[in-house]
């Protein structure tokens, strides 16, 4: 995400910290009677919130229109298509996801029986941004109830119009004892960061990550973070480039860039370098238009000015320093528009090569050894997501072996969060922990270890220590 995901203006909308603690209050018996509800009855409360979702889909719409100018299709896609998909799919796997695992006795154990149970962490809190505001959301929502937990939300104020259906939403939905949501500036978040939940989940930037992790540490409470950074992609001389075009252009521009796991920039090989930018160059001429025809595209808005203002200041920043303008680079900072831009020749010391984009700009670099491309994506923190296009097995197992990264697609981007049983999540810099399906599940629990004693053989450790001790003792020193 970007450094902004938490930087609320005013609101009159802010709820009160004697209300915040109230509702923080009114779930602790909540949280105890959740952790004995049934799957059946978590599963009835997700089909509730699916219900809610459904009804008020025109109004999420319209919604969407307001805050980003978003296409309708484009918002059916990526925020009701894709939470209804993941609420189904626990439903669905749900039982099976809880069921206690047997875990085989070791040799020191003989005797006893093991078994872990996922147990609910209890009153969670999910701090959600702005670029995809309901699936961030009801997406870490999900899990959470799954896994029997009350929950209180804070929303972003950035998109305030899917923030008040986010308010609807669940309000129809739910017993705030239960799952409760706030709107306003970050003093809620902060009050709300003060009291000693059981576990936080956060989506944003970096740089809020650490606010929220230093918040949680005063209180030990565990943390999921979902972060973002500059995530890479790799095209080498075998990839399949009409391939290539239509899915980065799709993966880039979708939402105007500002998606977490949107290709950052891109390291090209050199030889492909001139046939792949005319192909590009082509294919986004052909879905947005040029010039100024590109306002009336089907492509979102940057979601305010403060935000165009930056991207355009990454632009300009990259321009003075000697960077071409391949395609795009129209800005017109008062209606939030910035048109799909490719830039080539950027120096490395260029603002747009060291903070995450999070909007339509696309730097293209040459590479004449795939080396140097892996000692670049190294020197820098871990990306949330990191695409390798190519053919040849061997290097993509190559780049995979020599790089770290939330998340990898081959011949592809983006998708690895459409699947429904892939865990999504950082590492290090771009996020702590994982969610999705059986990982949200694991998130939003506790793996409660549970060892029974069925023959007690343990004794012969107990003192006094006789000869018989020490026989056994060599005896598993030997075999062991």
């Amino acid at each position: 995400m970007n450094a902004e995901t938490l930087h609320f203006s005013e609101s009159d909308k802010n709820a009160s910290n004697d209300e915040l603690i109230r509702v923080f209050r009114l779930q602790q018996p909540a949280a105890l009677r959740l952790r004995n509800s049934t799957v059946g009855q978590r599963i009835a409360k997700l089909k509730k919130l699916r219900k809610s979702i459904e009804n008020n889909k025109a109004e999420i719409i319209v919604a969407g229109a307001a805050d980003f100018n978003k296409p309708a299709m484009e918002l059916e896609i990526t925020e009701i298509l894709s939470v209804i998909m993941e609420l189904e799919h626990t439903c669905k796997y749900l039982k099976a996801w809880l069921k206690p695992k047997k875990i085989k006795t070791t040799m020191m154990m003989f005797g006893t029986s093991s078994q872990v149970r996922y147990e609910p962490r209890g009153r969670c809190l999910i701090i959600s941004p702005w670029n995809y505001p309901l699936t961030l959301t009801l997406g870490p929502l999900i899990p959470a109830i799954a896994s029997g937990n009350t929950v209180m939300i804070k929303t972003s104020e950035l998109t305030p119009n899917l923030s008040k259906i986010m308010v609807k939403i669940i309000r129809e939905a739910f017993d705030e004892s239960e799952v409760a949501i706030f709107e306003g500036d970050a003093s809620v978040a902060t009050n709300l960061l003060n009291l000693p939940f059981d576990h936080i989940f956060f989506t944003g930037s970096p740089a809020i990550g650490k606010v929220v992790m230093t918040a949680a540490a005063k209180n030990l409470t565990s943390v999921t973070l979902e972060l973002g950074g500059k995530s890479p992609t790799i095209i080498d001389e075998t990839a399949d480039l009409d391939m290539v075009v239509k899915t980065l252009a799709w993966g880039k521009f979708l939402n105007c860039g500002q998606t977490c796991v949107a290709p950052d920039h891109l390291y090209i090989a050199e030889s492909i370098k001139d046939k792949f930018i005319s192909k590009f160059n082509q294919h986004i001429s052909n879905i947005y238009g040029e010039g100024e025809n590109v306002k009336n595209a089907q492509l979102a808005r940057i979601v305010n000015e403060c935000h165009t203002a930056r991207i355009a200041h990454l632009l300009e920043d990259a321009k003075e320093k000697g960077a071409q303008v391949l395609y795009g680079g129209i800005v017109i900072q008062k209606e939030c528009f910035i048109s799909p831009t490719l830039l080539t020749d950027i120096p490395a010391d260029a603002a747009i090569m060291q903070e995450e984009i999070f909007g339509p700009i696309l730097p293209i670099i040459s590479f004449k050894n795939i080396q140097e491309v892996l000692d670049k994506i190294n020197a820098a923190p871990k990306p949330l997501a990191l695409y390798i296009w190519s053919k040849d097995k061997v290097r993509i197992e190559h780049v995979i072996q020599n790089t770290s990264a939330g998340g990898t697609c081959i011949n592809h981007t983006m998708v690895h969060f459409l699947q429904n049983n892939l865990p999504f999540g950082g590492v290090n810099n771009s996020g702590i922990g994982n969610y999705h399906a059986e990982w949200g599940i694991k998130a939003f629990s506790h793996e409660r270890a549970i060892l029974t004693t069925n023959m007690l053989l343990t004794h012969i450790f107990y003192p006094p220590y006789t000869k018989t001790t020490r026989w056994i003792l060599d005896f598993l020193f030997k075999v062991i």
